[in-house]
Formats: C-alpha cells, structure tokens, sequence
C-alpha cells in the first residue's frame, strides 16, 4: 500500500519525542513491502539537528511551515492507499488533519496516529466542537502511541469506529549492546528533554536521589537542562542525537525511565527511552506505572521505583553483575516479544481489513 504519513519528523529527534517511534513502525511497514512518504515541515529548528539523513524506506518530504507549504502537501495525500494524520506536527495541525482527510480519495483509509493519547484526551474532552472530534466519524481508526484499555475506552466513548495501541517496540538494527564509554560512565543516566508536564518528575525520581547520595555519579542528558538547579555531582550532556544513545545507555550501571505526568496518570504507555535501554541490555529503573507488568517483569527484567526513596534503595543495593543480569534478560524478553516488527504486524492486519472495508464501501 502507498501510506501517506503527516508527522512531527523522521529525519530529526531535536524537540522530538516520537522520531524514533516513527522510525520504527514505518522502516518495519516499509520491509513488508509498503511504500512510505513521511511529510514533516521545517519548523522548530529540526532540519539543522538532523540524526540521519533520509532513509531508504521512506520518502521524506520537508515542506516549508506555511500555509502554502501546507496546502501543497495536503493536496498530495488524494494518491495514498492509506492517510495518516499524527498528533504533535506542531505547526497547522488542524488545517493538515481537515485538509488530508478531505484530500483523501473514497477507498483510502484515514488514521489518525495519536503520539500523546492522554494529553490528546484531556484537551479534546470537553471541547465538543474540536477538530479531532469532528474528523472522528470520518476516520477509520485511531492508532495511538499507547494507553491501553483506558485510551481505547475514551476514544470510543468519543465516537471512533475504533482504537488500536501500537506501542513502542525495539528495533534491534537501531539499538542494542555497545562497549561501554568509561568517559560517560555513571551510576545513574536519565535522558530525556526538559518539559513542563515531566520536569517536576525528574526532579523527585532523579534530582532528589542525586542530591542525597553526593557520592555517587549521576549524567543528566537532553536539552532545556542548562539553568536547572543541580547538585554537583550531577554531569550536564546536552542534547544527545539518536546515535549515541547506545553508548550512552551501554556505560551507566543503571538507566532511568521517567514517565510524563499524563502517561504516569493513564499507564500502559511505555516510552521509548524503555526499549531503547533494554535493547542495549542496561539496568533500566522505571517510575511506576500501571501496566508496566506486561512489558517487563519487576525484579527480574526492571527495577520499578514508586518514589525517591526507591530509586536511592535500587542504586544503593545495585552490583555490576546484578545489573548487567537484569538488562541481559531485558534484552532477551525486548526481542522475543517488543520489536517494531511484531507492532508492525499489528498495523499490517488492521489495515488490509481496513481497506477491505473501504473497497466494499466504494463498490455498494
């Protein structure tokens, strides 16, 4: 099938929480024998912090973040098989969710990809005339990030035909086990950019540990950390492309996972940042959230931290060889049962029903 895909970017994770994700799904679509084009804009400085140069399963195209730009690439979405429309462009998302549906030809099937399914819910809830809302009954579906039962609930509650979670999965040629950088060697690594509705995490689940335990290292990755108020055992990285997340995550004793507040508050949402680590086969300690069970088993797989305390408990108790015992079974359960190809497989059979459904529709 020919997928038009309206996302934030493929080329560049700069301010970009979803690029990996993407890449992901659509490299594993694409080796099935689907045919890509990922439409992105020039916006937020992305293009100038590119992490890879256009693949060879997409075709990328970058379009100017203006109203022009935007009307050109939504004209192009009436040659697809399938339309998908993402959350989190970040520049006219509105005007490219009415226009690519609108665009779309009768037997296309129309998707709406919700990146951030809780803060999306949260918006939308109690503004019946929302765009999102109005395009609903139109859709085929909406396919979203994660969420579990309660996303798939509100959703339908809202009127979608239907709510498919396609979560976060490994894509081991991406990520996996590299020698270890004894220059970003730490005890404890969180990467991750600073944002509003996660920052007052980190300040208990990473902060709060590294202040009372000064004798330990802690390294502090991503961007919008320069002006935080840190104890000084505490490293500033920087913003990290996706090509060195391997080495970072393969040289700390343990690395960090810290959930936003709107995925913590729904669960079912396991970040990225999850399977990267385990597919390097690092430690991973992980906040609590409900579900995270059904990914990785607590004590064996990932040490899981309701508070400060338990981080400080985790790390004080944690051995090189207990860790590296934990992130070799996270990476034996990530690629026995969490890769992009098994999401993808997901994806493929809703839409060859999807699309039987559309023909059928065209032909009565």
């Amino acid at each position: 099938m020919r997928v038009a895909f309206y996302g934030s970017s493929l080329l560049s994770s700069y301010w970009n929480g979803a690029a990996t994700y993407y890449r992901g799904v659509l490299s594993a679509l694409a080796a099935s024998g689907h045919q890509i084009t990922f439409y992105e804009p020039d916006a937020f400085d992305r293009q100038s912090h590119r992490d890879i140069e256009p693949p060879n399963y997409a075709s990328v195209v970058v379009y100017p973040a203006t109203e022009e730009g935007v009307r050109r690439v939504v004209a192009e979405a009436s040659s697809a098989d399938v339309v998908v429309k993402a959350s989190g462009v970040g520049v006219f998302d509105d005007t490219l969710l009415a226009g690519v549906m609108t665009a779309a030809r009768p037997s296309a099937v129309r998707i709406f990809w919700d990146v951030d399914a809780p803060a999306t819910l949260a918006e939308i809830a109690g503004a019946v005339d929302h765009p999102i809302r109005r395009a609903l009954p139109g859709l085929d579906a909406v396919l979203t990030y994660g969420g579990g039962r309660p996303v798939i609930d509100a959703y339908s509650a809202l009127g979608a035909k239907a709510c498919l979670p396609i979560y976060n999965g490994l894509d081991p040629a991406t990520h996996h086990p590299v020698p270890a950088n004894p220059a970003l060697a730490a005890d404890l690594l969180f990467l991750g950019n600073r944002l509003p509705d996660r920052e007052r995490r980190v300040e208990h689940f990473f902060l709060a540990p590294a202040e009372a335990m000064p004798d330990r290292s802690f390294l502090l990755v991503g961007s919008g950390w320069g002006d935080k108020r840190i104890s000084t055992n505490v490293r500033l990285f920087g913003h990290a492309g996706t090509g060195q997340h391997n080495v970072l995550n393969s040289s700390a004793l343990a690395v960090l996972n810290v959930a936003r507040d709107s995925m913590a508050s729904v669960g079912f949402s396991p970040a990225t940042r999850v399977f990267e680590a385990a597919g390097a086969g690092a430690c991973l300690i992980t906040d609590y959230w409900e579900g995270i069970e059904l990914f990785l088993r607590p004590d064996e797989e990932v040490l899981v931290a309701r508070d400060d305390a338990d981080v400080i408990r985790h790390l004080s108790e944690l051995t090189p060889s207990r860790a590296r015992q934990i992130g070799e079974r996270a990476l034996a359960r990530v690629l026995s049962d969490h890769t992009y190809r098994q999401r993808a497989a997901l994806v493929e059979t809703f839409l060859a029903d999807a699309s039987a459904r559309r023909r059928a529709m065209v032909v009565l």
